[in-house]
């Protein structure tokens, strides 16, 4: 890749850093559909690159809830051994199926359609996410456990997770309280993360200089966007965002039938 081609994957790992600060959503989301389209990775190289990359945004944030006290360690007892297990056997699958970048293309583009209407339903009706008092994520040990393996299933598959599953989960499934589940959904995905990029580089998935890039970039701009909050009306935020995901979403689906929009 040409410096100039380096140089933007930096600026977008920057901006995708903001926008998942901002959001709490995590990078991943505007990072995976940037190198999809904007650089025309391939799919399959497109969600190994994206996982790697989002090690570093993940083990920065966990490292900040941590000094934050933000985390239920006890609840990631279970949830990480249960989701790396996951991301192990999502990884298998997804070697068997990275030939076909259509179908990745598909559950990518289904994926993106729960962020959407989430922020969607949150910034237009102007809801926020219920809150819990406590600073313990409450459910069993077993649905801890299962939330965990699901979604450490899927990051194996497409490479998203944190903000994007784990967060709600933890907080409608789970009953968290909002900065616990922030926090912890951090302190779990780093370990889903790092399985994940390492079996993704052994397969042969990932372009490691654009995931390094990206991921330092995005980790810089996870700390700007966490300032700019106050700045900014979280539901206008969430309304914007969930259109720009939602036609992400249609973007891909529609590719699995050879329509480009």
């Amino acid at each position: 890749m040409s410096a100039l081609a380096l140089g933007i994957l930096f600026v977008v790992g920057i901006l995708a850093g903001i926008v998942g600060g901002l959001l709490g959503i995590g990078g991943c989301v505007l990072m995976m559909p940037a190198i999809r389209f904007g650089f025309h990775f391939d799919p399959a190289l497109a969600v190994g690159t994206t996982l790697t990359a989002v090690v570093f945004t993940a083990a920065a944030g966990a490292i900040q809830h941590w000094r934050l006290r933000n985390v239920d360690w006890q609840a990631i007892k279970y949830i990480a051994p249960a989701g790396v297990v996951g991301v192990i056997v999502g990884s298998v699958v997804f070697y068997y199926i990275s030939k076909y970048g259509k179908i990745i293309d598909l559950i990518v583009g289904l994926a993106f359609i729960l962020p959407a209407i989430r922020m969607l339903y949150e910034g237009i009706l102007q809801r926020k996410m219920p809150e819990v008092p406590g600073d313990k994520i409450t459910a069993s040990n077993g649905t801890k456990a299962g939330i965990g393996a699901g979604v450490g299933f899927l990051t194996g598959i497409i490479g998203l997770g944190g903000g994007y599953a784990l967060v709600p989960s933890f907080i409608y499934i789970a009953r968290s309280p909002l900065r616990i589940a922030i926090g912890s959904s951090m302190a779990s995905f780093v370990w889903f993360a790092l399985v994940g990029a390492i079996f993704k580089i052994y397969q042969g998935f990932t372009n490691i200089p654009a995931a390094l890039l990206l991921g330092i970039g995005a980790a810089g701009g996870a700390i700007l966007g966490a300032r700019l909050v106050a700045k900014f009306k979280p539901a206008t935020l969430k309304a914007v965002f969930g259109f720009i995901f939602l036609y992400v979403s249609l973007k891909y689906i529609l590719l699995f039938f050879g329509i480009q929009i």
